[in-house]
């Protein structure tokens, strides 16, 4: 169901720039408020998005494009700063002109 809100008593509207960037809002636009869907059930194109994402991380797992397990968060930490690491100091591509 959608309904559209038109803001009409002349009182600003207030919406956060975070909220309007995330929800494409432009000036001057009309919200459109969507009722989410009914008992935490996706809309059939969210279950789209959400099954293709899925899909490709199950890819990485077959692939192995996976790390870990680890033992504790410490040793999580430890294994991302060491790959960090590896990048800043692996040597950069030369550029073709």
């Amino acid at each position: 169901m959608n309904v559209t809100v038109k803001n009409r008593s002349g009182i600003p509207l207030v919406v956060p720039p975070s909220v309007r960037r995330r929800a494409g809002h432009k000036n001057g636009q009309d919200l459109e408020p969507k009722a989410p869907a009914a008992n935490g059930v996706c809309t059939s194109e969210e279950c789209r998005i959400i099954d293709a994402q899925l899909a490709e991380g199950l890819a990485d797992i077959k692939a192995g494009r996976t790390f870990g397990p680890f033992d504790s968060a410490d040793e999580t930490i430890a294994h991302m700063k060491a790959r960090i690491k590896g990048r800043a100091t692996a040597p950069k591509p030369k550029r073709s002109r």
